[in-house]
């Protein structure tokens, strides 16, 4: 009855720790595929800053942070935590850069910048899918490493909740349209 037992906690623990693997792959192959993207939006950001620094020569604030929101992200030495709230800042330094377009009207009919705008706004497009199945997975794992009983195999085995991708505040606030 005892080898029963143990054999059968055995079992539960092996299973429970594949499961734990899995699903930690999956949000770091998830992650991967972010942290892609993310590099090339970033080098759009780059090209789309030298683009208005021609224009917008006394808004260096806005471009500053713009510049060290994305130095944050593409830190080598970052932990992902750290890359999602340095992805948080960009996404609403980046508005505060493409609403600078409304005061210049010369960059707002500059055909580069319209290009650089429109890929980036396709980027988006695809990061927001790619947040989505991020977030999905690490919903999941999370919940798994939570959950009693397989967080007692989490916790000896040092698996630790990974963070969400949020949508900055900036983005949650209600857009102001004047007449």
């Amino acid at each position: 009855m005892i080898i029963v037992g143990v054999v059968g906690v055995g079992i539960f623990w092996f299973s429970s720790y594949n499961r734990l693997v899995k699903y930690r792959m999956w949000a770091e192959e998830s992650w991967a595929q972010i942290d892609n993207m993310l590099k090339q939006r970033y080098d759009m950001i780059r090209n789309l800053v030298e683009t208005v620094k021609g224009y917008a020569k006394h808004e260096q604030e806005t471009l500053t942070q713009v510049i060290e929101a994305r130095n944050k992200m593409t830190s080598s030495d970052a932990t992902r935590n750290e890359q999602v709230h340095a992805n948080n800042e960009l996404e609403g330094t980046l508005n505060r850069l493409f609403a600078l377009r409304e005061d210049y009207p010369d960059l707002k009919a500059n055909e580069n910048f319209l290009r650089l705008q429109e890929e980036l706004t396709a980027m988006e497009n695809k990061l927001a899918y790619a947040r989505q199945s991020y977030n999905s997975t690490v919903r999941d794992y999370n919940i798994a490493v939570q959950s009693i009983p397989t967080n007692f195999v989490a916790g000896v085995h040092n698996f630790m909740q990974y963070e969400m991708l949020e949508t900055p505040e900036e983005a949650r606030q209600n857009v102001q349209v004047q007449f």
